[in-house]
């Protein structure tokens, strides 16, 4: 937990917490020099009262871009479907310096560098959960919490403290994090998910639709 006068803390830009991410960082920035390369900063206000919250960076999406989910096929639904809830206005054109703006939404990773074949083991997680925490609890006004995948749900029970088997994901389920804050659970909108039809555009939507409508009485 953060003391009230503890600022939140973001990953160094040459984070070495995972020696295997930054090898992996430093294998893509000799390929692509010009990309990002490095941990992938939140996007949003930190008083915004939902937070959405992801795996880790796309390789060729916010890893090449800098902003989350910006650049890859998770990201144009992700986003469509936000402009469409007007929880964002402007325009998404898979690039960080588009004029997208979130409304009362905030938009992050659990593990915030690129992981090989978009997959973090367990250490890399933990050592990427305390920028997790204290992003949670730095957001004052957070009322709801959408989790795009397990391992994303996982890695939130985890920063208040929640068993796991009590709290299973499904896709469409709420749980009560506290008394102020629930967890939506979304299948990830990768676009392996939606080729295999497991999320299609009208399930996705529906989630954010209804987050939205809850986010307008609280």
């Amino acid at each position: 937990m953060l003391n009230k006068n503890q600022k939140i803390i973001y990953p160094q830009k040459n984070c070495s917490y995972c020696p295997r991410l930054k090898n992996y960082r430093k294998l893509c920035t000799i390929k692509k020099p010009n990309w990002h390369n490095a941990p992938v900063p939140s996007f949003g206000k930190i008083n915004s009262k939902l937070l959405i919250v992801g795996l880790a960076p796309g390789l060729k999406g916010a890893n090449k871009t800098g902003r989350p989910f910006t650049g890859d096929y998770a990201g144009d639904l992700l986003y469509s479907s936000l402009l469409k809830s007007k929880l964002a206005v402007g325009n998404y054109n898979a690039f960080k310096d588009d004029n997208l703006k979130l409304l009362d939404t905030r938009i992050t990773n659990s593990v915030r560098c690129v992981p090989p074949q978009n997959k973090p083991n367990s250490e890399e997680k933990l050592n990427c959960r305390k920028f997790l925490i204290s992003e949670i609890h730095s957001m004052k006004n957070l009322k709801i919490i959408l989790a795009l995948g397990r391992t994303a749900h996982e890695e939130v029970l985890k920063v208040f403290n929640l068993t796991l088997n009590k709290n299973k994901f499904q896709h469409g389920k709420v749980h009560y994090l506290k008394n102020t804050i629930k967890i939506y659970d979304s299948y990830h909108c990768s676009k392996y998910n939606t080729q295999t039809k497991r999320l299609t555009y009208k399930m996705f939507y529906n989630i954010i639709d209804k987050i939205k409508d809850e986010l307008k009485n609280l």
